[in-house]
């Protein structure tokens, strides 16, 4: 079901689609599973691979949004919180109730905060992940064993949602295919394809693995690139102007020493106005992020020597164990899509995290904004404005309570398999027909051969990078040791994929300079 010759061959069968959406991130893969679970006949192209860009660089958390409460936007708060706890409901295997602590260094803080986060539970009503209440500072430096106790007052728990970002975004790009959609990753759109009164009636896009073109016909072209937003926007009219303005967000992985509890801690305050994170994740802790505002974008960002030093500043000034460059397992940065600002004052964290869909005069529908929280409401609100616009019959949303590939009902981490849910049973049948598989990739990681195994077969892998950075997600975890399995992994690829040594010794040069930008 899942193999490239299944996909192409759908593509080769059917020019004519009802609706094609041109991106693969969280917001390309909602609108993609919304419009097939309708029932339209839907295709989706990813020019690199699904959720390589913006979608797989988050701070992996499932949030309403404290910062955005704080700036008054409740509607969008409220929104979001109750998006949180159907995505808990329904991809149960990747995203969990995750504590955060706030820890206070003055009274009135912890007044503001406790008073504020009744707010947040109050909003977020029956989808609540649970109370937050104020502590002592007793009790505070107790949970946080790490946390600088000089001046300390106490601190305000509060409850959101964790998860694994990329692979949520394989999983619905899974529950996309299952429900009859066509899902393809490095298949790049080149050229908006137009009628004789100026409308967009489809696309051509190149298969970046077989190097063919197709001319596929739409009565729906859906732009969901994300950072590329303005590039789709310049195909349909070469002087149209800028609507993206990317946001640069760093991330620093560190061992899981640095905060060994079960807590996560929110800095409310840093020196640039921002909320720092610190938070578990796959037996590591992720520390972000950072708001520098760029004037260009690529598919692979690279950090700031001075958002580096922001990050390694404001976690030493909360930690009372010293974070150094040479503790950072693993670095990486990823763009978010802000709405360009309207004038030179407007600051990044200002402009509204709320999204919007465009319709150009040639029919191009544009979604923009949002965050991977309510990437199934902006899918819905895209479908229903396509339905309004009279390009396509009626029909209602139907992703509310459908369960993502995978989902089985628990997060539970005790085994690091969890994160595949149904799957998981499957990768241990792997494993009993061939025992080698059982065998870690790597000495210092808790990764299993059968992993690789099971990206490239039945969740659409295709390079080194998309099994080591968005399947098995060593890349973000240890880039030193995913630069040292990488030569196992191409071996896998070539093998499946039938490719030559020639293939497989690029692959590996590839990925080892990808890596290179990870580590510090």
């Amino acid at each position: 079901m899942f193999s490239r010759e299944t996909l192409l061959k759908q593509i080769v069968d059917n020019q004519d689609w009802d609706v094609i959406i041109v991106g693969g991130g969280a917001t390309g893969l909602g609108v993609a599973l919304d419009s097939a679970t309708r029932g339209f006949k839907t295709l989706l192209l990813e020019q690199s691979d699904f959720a390589k860009g913006t979608s797989s660089r988050s701070t992996k958390l499932v949030h309403g949004g404290v910062r955005y409460l704080a700036q008054g936007n409740i509607d969008l708060v409220k929104e979001a919180l109750y998006e949180r706890g159907l995505m808990l409901k329904n991809a149960s295997h990747l995203v969990k109730n995750q504590s955060f602590i706030i820890p206070n260094y003055n009274w009135w803080d912890t007044i503001l905060y406790t008073v504020g986060l009744k707010i947040y539970d109050l909003l977020a009503g029956k989808l609540s992940f649970g109370s937050s209440i104020r502590i002592s500072k007793k009790k505070t430096s107790k949970r946080l064993s790490t946390i600088q106790t000089n001046h300390l007052k106490g601190g305000v728990v509060y409850h959101d949602g964790q998860f694994d970002d990329a692979r949520l975004a394989v999983n619905i790009a899974q529950t996309c295919i299952e429900q009859g959609a066509t899902a393809l990753n490095h298949f790049k759109v080149c050229k908006l394809l137009k009628n004789k009164e100026g409308k967009v009636s489809g696309v051509m896009a190149r298969d970046a693995d077989g190097g063919v073109d197709y001319q596929l016909n739409a009565k729906v072209v859906i732009n969901a690139t994300g950072v590329f937003t303005d590039e789709i926007l310049q195909m349909d009219k070469s002087d149209a102007k800028n609507t993206v303005r990317p946001s640069q967000g760093i991330h620093l992985v560190l061992d899981r020493s640095f905060l060994p509890g079960e807590d996560a801690i929110m800095i409310p305050k840093t020196t640039d106005g921002r909320v720092l994170f610190l938070v578990p994740w796959h037996n590591r802790v992720v520390v972000g992020t950072t708001d520098t505002l760029l004037d260009s974008h690529s598919l692979e960002p690279k950090p700031l020597e001075k958002e580096i030093d922001f990050i390694l500043e404001t976690a030493n000034a909360y930690l009372n164990k010293t974070v150094s460059r040479s503790d950072v397992l693993s670095i990486f940065a990823g763009l978010r899509p802000l709405a360009a600002p309207k004038d030179a004052s407007e600051k990044t964290k200002e402009i509204s995290r709320s999204h919007k869909v465009i319709v150009s005069d040639s029919g191009l529908m544009t979604i923009t904004g949002g965050k991977w929280t309510t990437y199934r409401r902006m899918a819905q609100d895209t479908m229903n404005k396509a339905i309004s616009l009279g390009k396509l019959p009626h029909k209602d949303c139907r992703t509310k309570h459908l369960a993502i590939h995978g989902a089985d009902g628990s997060a539970d981490d005790s085994d690091h398999l969890y994160i595949y849910g149904t799957d998981q049973k499957a990768i241990e049948q792997l494993i009993s027909t061939s025992p080698e598989l059982g065998e870690k990739l790597h000495p210092r990681l808790e990764f299993l051969k059968a992993e690789v195994v099971w990206a490239v077969t039945n969740e659409m892998a295709r390079t080194v990078e998309d099994v080591l950075a968005r399947r098995v997600r060593i890349l973000f975890l240890d880039a030193k040791a995913a630069q040292e399995v990488a030569p196992y992994v191409a071996e896998v690829l070539s093998q499946y994929l039938g490719k030559a040594d020639g293939w497989k010794e690029a692959q590996i040069e590839e990925f080892r300079q990808l890596a290179n930008q990870y580590i510090l």
